[in-house]
């Protein structure tokens, strides 16, 4: 993209470079906090999935995520090792699976659902009330994400 003068825009101008720089900050930040808890961010979002919904197909989960099923599946078999949920054979229709968080998953519900509370204040407070307001509606905005 071109600006004023005619040069190119440099790197540190470009949304892509700002968005994957931002992103991959919050990313480290949040896989040290969860790591106490031994789960990734991705998983976090998997058992938040099934918090909020009891059970869920993985199609459900990767639509829910925006993540592709196969990347979906591999995070299920990684988090079924380590028995934070189950899958479910639906009785009613053998091909359909249903994922179930363990009682080990529902039990670090309320420790880990504290510890991202804390992650967001402590990514969001260099930013007054405001602004926070104005990031979190443009990044809903840019990602297409629905206000919940």
């Amino acid at each position: 993209m071109l600006i004023k003068g005619g040069r190119f825009m440099k790197l540190q101008g470009c949304i892509n470079y700002l968005l994957t720089t931002a992103q991959h900050e919050v990313f480290q930040k949040f896989s040290a906090g969860l790591s106490r808890f031994h789960i990734t961010p991705g998983q976090y979002g998997v058992l938040n999935c099934l918090w909020e919904h009891k059970s869920c197909t993985p199609k459900e989960i990767a639509q829910s995520l925006r993540l592709e099923n196969s990347t979906i599946s591999g995070v299920l078999d990684r988090m079924q090792k380590r028995g934070l949920i189950d899958r479910i054979v639906d009785p009613n229709d053998r091909r359909s699976i249903q994922v179930i968080p363990t009682e080990t998953g529902m039990a670090m519900r309320d420790a880990v659902l504290q510890v991202i509370d804390e992650l967001n204040m402590e990514v969001l407070d260099c930013f007054s009330p405001e602004e926070r307001e104005i990031l979190m509606n443009a990044l809903r905005k840019i990602g297409n994400v629905a206000d919940s």
